[in-house]
């Protein structure tokens, strides 16, 4: 199985995003570039889509996924992908989405093992009381996306 990895500089920082023959497997906020690139046709779709989407002409993503993980978080990230752009949700109704209203905390964990920055939309999950909480790329991150997106 072919390994992909391309690099995006976005408006919030440099975007690694990696692919096999199937999709899409890792997006995610790094420091720098620090290996070597070597784009698929998915890796580069990608970065056309993510630079629509920071440019604000792109609301939905339409991108082969390949991202591991337990059938639980399979079904929350597939949860994720429902929010519409510029809305948000909280952990609890996600759960109660996934007929588990007590699985907050769980929805939590497998929102932050989330393996597709931005393209599943976890940066559109907050705090019951509306307050932001955590995103792996950070809470700046998460607050521009979602100012981005007209949410906040």
């Amino acid at each position: 199985m072919s390994q992909a990895l391309s690099y995006l500089e976005s408006p919030c920082g440099v975007i690694a995003i990696a692919g096999d023959d199937y999709g899409l497997t890792s997006v995610a906020f790094v420091e720098d570039a620090t290996l070597p690139e070597n784009p698929s046709l998915v890796t580069q779709q990608c970065c056309s889509q993510l630079a629509a989407y920071f440019a604000g002409t792109l609301k939905v993503f339409n991108l082969p996924l390949n991202p591991a993980g337990t059938a639980f978080q399979q079904r929350v990230w597939r949860q994720l992908s429902a929010i519409e752009y510029g809305q948000t949700t909280s952990y609890g109704t996600v759960a109660t989405r996934l007929g588990q209203p007590t699985a907050s905390r769980a929805v939590g964990m497998a929102n932050g093992k989330n393996p597709l920055a931005i393209i599943v939309p976890c940066h559109r999950v907050i705090g019951s009381n509306g307050t932001l909480t955590g995103y792996a790329g950070g809470l700046t991150r998460k607050r521009f996306l979602l100012s981005l997106e007209g949410a906040l």
